[in-house]
């Protein structure tokens, strides 16, 4: 699929979502599936295996890496709600797509005979022109709570005129009085970390481990593939041209070169290296630290600073042919800033929270 997305891409852009053939070739490769719950007819795949495969589809569009990603996780998150909202969700089949925004946005959430009414606006939905439902977090209820609503619920507002992962189409939602029934509302904190109800009706090991301790990885792993990305496009151009002072013999190219080669590598161990932890914790029930919950979310960010570093190395030195949007070094580069603008994902935040909890200090009630 790489090299069709690859030439998609600026399209992709263009439309500021993802094309429909690019959203059917990801249905119908079964792909979405990995997310799904085996009852509800997902693939019996390792979480992990989506996550690679978005840092794969990003060599090709960042943009359409991101919304597989994101969808992927949805899906495994639909399992940790009541069976009944998952029969909901899943009823049609299992190639049904969730957008999501997932703070509570400016809205306001109040009790009503069954459930509770829904009113509010939200940022940050990639992916929605293609979503089936939507999840929206909520306020007013507990400490951190998520509601599910279908399409017909909500108004997507376009909003999405950007400089990065323009394709995402990550726009806003606008829900007006809507109905949230009781069994659509997910009390976040409590899901794979004393509530165990997705586990016992899935037996799938992800339905082990707290939903803040996976959740994230599916926005990381597409940064791999956007260096990868460009480290692929940087050879293409460059290999073949040397001779007189060409690039190719530059000293200067090559420490640049296998400077971003190695950063790539150690953010590609490092995710790896976290989530076989994170897997083996829940096989064993060993559980998560608070340390270990903040370290997962620091090395998160590091895995970002790590692939952004890469990836400004390389464009740095691209030369003016660049800057042309026919040349997917610039896309690269601006995606993987817009990537790196996530503040779940900025060194400079997650870092503090690591290291406040390292020095035992108050973590400020960010965890």
């Amino acid at each position: 699929m790489v090299p069709v997305l690859k030439e998609r891409a600026a399209r992709t852009e263009e439309l500021r979502r993802l094309p429909r053939e690019t959203v059917d070739d990801l249905l119908s490769s079964q792909l979405c599936r990995i997310g799904v719950p085996r009852r509800f007819g997902g693939l019996d795949a390792d979480y992990r295996v989506s996550l690679h495969v978005a840092a794969e589809l990003a060599r090709g569009c960042p943009a359409t890496a991101w919304c597989y990603g994101l969808w992927a996780a949805h899906s495994w998150l639909v399992g940790y709600w009541p069976q009944r909202a998952q029969e909901e969700v899943f009823g049609p089949g299992p190639d049904v797509l969730s957008s999501s925004s997932l703070s509570v946005g400016r809205s306001a959430c109040t009790v009503a005979d069954g459930g509770y009414r829904l009113s509010g606006h939200w940022e940050f939905s990639s992916g929605c022109d293609a979503a089936d439902w939507l999840m929206l977090g909520v306020p007013g209820i507990g400490e951190r709570n998520w509601a599910l609503l279908p399409a017909g619920d909500y108004e997507i507002v376009d909003t999405w005129f950007v400089s990065g992962l323009r394709g995402s189409g990550s726009k806003d939602i606008v829900v007006n009085d809507a109905f949230v029934p009781a069994h659509r509302i997910l009390d976040v904190p409590s899901a794979g970390d004393g509530d165990w109800s997705g586990w016992e009706l899935h037996q799938q090991i992800r339905y082990r481990i707290p939903i803040t301790v996976l959740l994230g990885w599916d926005l990381a792993a597409p940064m791999l593939g956007i260096a990868q990305g460009m480290i692929d496009e940087f050879v293409a151009k460059t290999a073949g041209t040397s001779g007189g002072g060409k690039s190719a013999d530059s000293a200067m190219v090559h420490i640049r070169l296998a400077q971003s080669a190695a950063e790539l590598d150690a953010a590609r161990a490092l995710m790896d290296r976290d989530l076989g932890e994170i897997f083996d914790r829940a096989e064993s029930g060993s559980g998560y630290t608070l340390l270990d919950r903040t370290r997962y979310r620091r090395d998160k960010g590091y895995v970002i600073q790590l692939c952004l570093q890469s990836v400004n190395r390389l464009f740095d030195i691209s030369g003016g042919h660049g800057l042309f949007d026919s040349d997917p070094l610039q896309r690269f580069h601006r995606d993987a800033q817009a990537v790196a603008h996530r503040d779940t994902l900025i060194m400079d935040l997650v870092g503090q929270e690591y290291a406040r909890v390292l020095l035992e200090t108050d973590t400020g009630g960010t965890i």
